[in-house]
């Protein structure tokens, strides 16, 4: 509850000042209760087939854009028990994120508590990944330099690309 209240603050502007970096506001909203993956270790592992890559952001942020292969499975419509029968396989190697990692870790810890035992987060999300120059694709799996940005306080955070609000 206390993670919601803060995220809430952050997105209408009473959370962090443009001074604070990427590490402070995630150390401020995360308790890293599921481990980061960097975007660069993503990308390494793209073309392993055998992990999950899962869009915890809203529809409308993810028809705008998306890491290549990522599915999605939203934020506040989840439904643990749709993804438990997606994913039988406790084990699976399992990525999630959201456009910075905040809301992706919440995902995560819900997957942690019913089970899955090898879920990471996107440390800074598809906005790390984009301003690190990886590709997103739209919602043809066409390359494009759109990514949504959720709104002008969070995105802030994306500093390549093409903002979408």
């Amino acid at each position: 509850m206390v993670k919601t209240f803060q995220l809430i603050a952050l997105l209408i502007g009473f959370g962090a000042s443009a001074q604070d970096s990427l590490d402070t506001v995630l150390s401020k909203f995360n308790d890293e209760s599921i481990p980061y993956i960097s975007a660069e270790e993503l990308k390494m592992q793209q073309n392993n087939s055998d992990f999950l890559l899962m869009d915890t952001r809203e529809r409308k942020e993810f028809e705008v854009s998306k890491i290549e292969g990522a599915v999605y499975i939203g934020y506040n419509q989840f439904s643990i028990n749709q993804f438990v029968n997606f994913a039988t396989d406790k084990t699976r190697p399992i990525v999630v994120y959201c456009s910075l990692g905040i809301r992706s870790e919440d995902i995560g810890e819900k997957l942690k508590k019913a089970g899955y035992t090898n879920v990471k987060n996107l440390y800074g999300g598809i906005f790390e990944w984009k301003n690190k120059g990886f590709p997103v694709v739209d919602s043809d799996g066409n390359k494009t330099e759109k990514v949504h940005a959720y709104s002008k306080q969070w995105g802030k955070w994306l500093l390549k690309g093409e903002k979408v609000f």
